[in-house]
């Protein structure tokens, strides 16, 4: 099928994909790096954590607004606008001086982080045929997991021999090297139609979509829990060293491409079972997280079918997010999802703080889990079924 995809379409396509790749490496960074920055800026893990949640609920709150201010601006000025503005907060992290700058500047680097994820599926399905749009999907998101298994990794190693910012600044100028190539091989397209306010309440009045929203907290929120603190738990209760935590994120991100690539085969032909499996997979695996840190093998095991799992299940969510509006309220529509997915990072990683600090942070697990089986029951018995309906 990707065969059939002209030059011209898989350029700016793979450039969409490095785009990403860079994106979630810089909000996964702060996981792979939060002892160093915690210790760095004498802070406890659990306030240096406080990095996540913060960029999340700035996504959280500024992906609505933004979007609604940005609808008429076309794609292209958009993308090109929002990698700019991510690669100076990249450099303003770099040079922070302390806790409170490196904060602002994340909080920069959300800003372009809510606008890029509100158009980075409508962007991608746009500039390719409509019979490859779940490939063209599937390419950003497999940026996502290209951004856990080389991104969060290499960061954390940069980080370990040359400091933390260095691992910033080296993603600015990726960025700006971004911002070149996309500036030369990204078409001319659309955005929306301008939306306007009093026509929320059409997209606000869709069960479907509400599900989806609803959904994406508690994924997310679950997802996070356990994955914000992801290295320490490797560390202080799997009792990895070092080196062993690099491979396993590594290996996390890899299984995230083979979820991406299920997607693009199973979806269209098996869409309401690829949809309860990977919201399963999730709760399994992360009521399964403790009890595999007895074993190497078992712990690296749970990784990677953590990674797989969530990579559909994101994947699946955006399509379906998609579906559920019209054309030209997608990019609002995907504004939402995203804001609303990073109020449940937020949530979760302010959940798993709390779990780390009156209980044990390897019970972040149980906590995550309870949440990801709250929302196979709601998937299976209310969204399913109102998706079937529509």
């Amino acid at each position: 099928m990707n065969q059939k995809l002209t030059i011209r379409e898989w350029m700016p396509l793979i450039g969409m994909t490095v785009a990403a790749f860079i994106f979630n490496t810089s909000e996964f960074m702060p996981i792979g790096l939060l002892t160093d920055i915690a210790d760095d800026f004498r802070i406890t893990e659990a306030k240096a954590g406080m990095l996540i949640s913060a960029y999340s609920w700035a996504v959280m709150l500024l992906s609505l607004p933004l979007m609604l201010l940005a609808s008429r601006i076309s794609f292209r000025k958009l993308l090109l606008g929002t990698i700019a503005l991510f690669g100076i907060g990249q450099i303003l992290s770099a040079v922070a001086t302390g806790y409170a700058m490196l904060m602002a500047a994340r909080i920069i680097v959300a800003c372009a982080h809510a606008v890029f994820w509100s158009i980075a599926s409508p962007a991608a399905v746009k500039i390719v045929p409509e019979k490859f749009r779940s490939f063209a999907m599937s390419m950003v998101v497999t940026g996502t997991s290209i951004a856990m298994i080389f991104g969060l990794p290499l960061g954390r190693i940069v980080g370990l021999y040359v400091g933390w910012r260095m691992t910033f600044f080296c993603v600015a100028v990726v960025a700006f090297l971004v911002l070149i190539y996309m500036a030369f091989v990204f078409p001319k397209v659309e955005g929306g139609t301008s939306f306007k306010m009093k026509e929320l309440p059409v997209i606000l009045k869709n069960p479907v979509m509400l599900g989806i929203i609803l959904m994406s907290f508690l994924v997310a929120g679950a997802y996070y829990t356990g994955y914000s603190y992801i290295e320490p738990f490797l560390k202080q209760v799997a009792m990895f060293k070092d080196n062993l935590v690099t491979i396993t994120l590594m290996l996390f991100g890899a299984a995230g491409i083979l979820g991406s690539f299920l997607f693009s085969c199973v979806y269209d032909k098996h869409r309401y079972h690829f949809i309860r499996a990977s919201i399963t997979l999730i709760a399994v695996v992360m009521l399964c997280l403790k009890p595999a840190s007895k074993f190497t093998w078992t712990m690296i095991l749970i990784c990677m079918l953590w990674g797989m799992a969530v990579t559909a299940f994101n994947v699946t969510f955006q399509s379906e997010t998609i579906k559920a509006v019209p054309e030209e309220a997608s990019a609002v529509a995907m504004s939402m999802f995203s804001g609303i997915y990073n109020l449940g990072i937020g949530c979760g990683t302010w959940i798993g703080g709390l779990v780390c600090t009156h209980a044990s942070m390897g019970y972040i697990g149980f906590a995550g889990g309870i949440m990801a089986v709250i929302a196979i029951l709601y998937c299976s018995f209310i969204l399913i079924p109102q998706m079937k309906r529509k």
